[in-house]
């Protein structure tokens, strides 16, 4: 019987490798690196394609020196742990591609779509690849298996029939969930967005984006207004003003910058205005919740609003693998 399972949450820009008990869902050790799905792929292109490895093969054999190190640190071998992964590894630039699962999605992990793999002389662990879940004009790698781990550490018979789970990030997802399925989901660009502007775009020169995690009374204010201006200005012409702000030294760099956030962050809550009956579940990183906390506040809705603790979430990608993991090994054991 399987008493620990290494959980690897493998996505675009970062991986995280973590060893946890299956009974008390304790993390043993953990590993992180910059190493995520893109740049991987990107190595095997250069290294790996070249020499006739298989995208497959190269991905698996990163896997294990991760597994390796992981192992140096807890100090005992991890050869027979079973591994479950989730995020980016299961498509097309990752390990191998697996069908996403359809809507709408059982939040207790026995409708996950898995592919498994046996264990290999060079590669001593049996491994599920768990995918994503596509709507019919949305896709989501990762986040669904955070959904599952947060809402069983959230203890569902606690929760209301029906709230929207929102995870900021890169590509923020709001995540609607009716009697405990995943009914709908939407992806917002808010992060990648953010990013393009500030760096790429003609508002680069009137932004500085370093360390906006402190904020100050008028950095807040700053926000505040670009939240404010996102619901009463469309998108592309409110953008320009950021440009002016700086022009007419309305705003420092810096406010300038928490005044783009708020633009963006505010126009991708906009639309729960309108879905009053909807109770709202901020599942955010510490980095993130301030300011999206603000821009609930400034929009309103924090009268329906949870903030899930930022440690939970952190520990949701694993409890959702094991949520998944105790639901398929009767019917397809690892």
């Amino acid at each position: 019987m399987t008493t620990t399972l290494l959980c690897c949450d493998w996505g675009t820009t970062a991986f995280r490798l973590r060893l946890m008990t299956v009974e008390d869902q304790r993390c043993v050790g953990e590993l992180r690196t910059q190493s995520g799905i893109a740049r991987t792929f990107s190595d095997w292109k250069t290294d790996g394609r070249p020499k006739r490895v298989s995208q497959e093969d190269f991905f698996r054999h990163r896997l294990k020196t991760y597994i390796g190190q992981l192992a140096v640190q807890v100090q005992h071998s991890l050869a027979g742990t079973p591994v479950l992964i989730s995020g980016m590894a299961s498509s097309s630039i990752g390990m191998t591609e697996v069908p996403y699962a359809g809507l709408p999605f059982a939040l207790d992990g026995s409708q996950a779509s898995i592919r498994f793999f046996e264990s290999q002389s060079d590669f001593p662990h049996e491994l599920g690849l768990i995918s994503g879940v596509a709507s019919s004009n949305d896709v989501m790698r990762g986040e669904e298996t955070q959904l599952i781990g947060a809402v069983s550490l959230l203890s569902w018979a606690a929760q209301p029939d029906k709230s929207v789970f929102i995870f900021p990030g890169t590509h923020a997802k709001h995540l609607f969930v009716e009697n405990e399925q995943l009914t709908h989901f939407e992806t917002f660009m808010t992060g990648e967005l953010f990013g393009l502007m500030a760096k790429h775009s003609i508002l680069a020169d009137s932004v500085e984006t370093a360390d906006l995690t402190s904020l100050s009374e008028a950095d807040e204010a700053a926000f505040r207004q670009g939240v404010r201006q996102s619901i009463t200005k469309p998108m592309l012409a409110a953008l320009f003003t950021v440009r002016t702000n700086d022009l007419f030294d309305r705003l420092t760099k810096r406010q300038n910058a928490l005044y783009l956030s708020g633009l963006l962050i505010g126009s991708e809550l906009g639309h729960l205005l309108q879905k009053t009956d909807w109770p709202i579940r901020l599942c955010s990183s510490p980095n993130l919740a301030t300011v999206y906390t603000l821009a609930i506040d400034e929009l309103k809705l924090t009268h329906r609003t949870t903030l899930v603790p930022p440690d939970l979430i952190d520990r949701a990608a694993p409890a959702g693998q094991l949520q998944v993991y105790q639901q398929k090994r009767e019917k397809q054991p690892i």
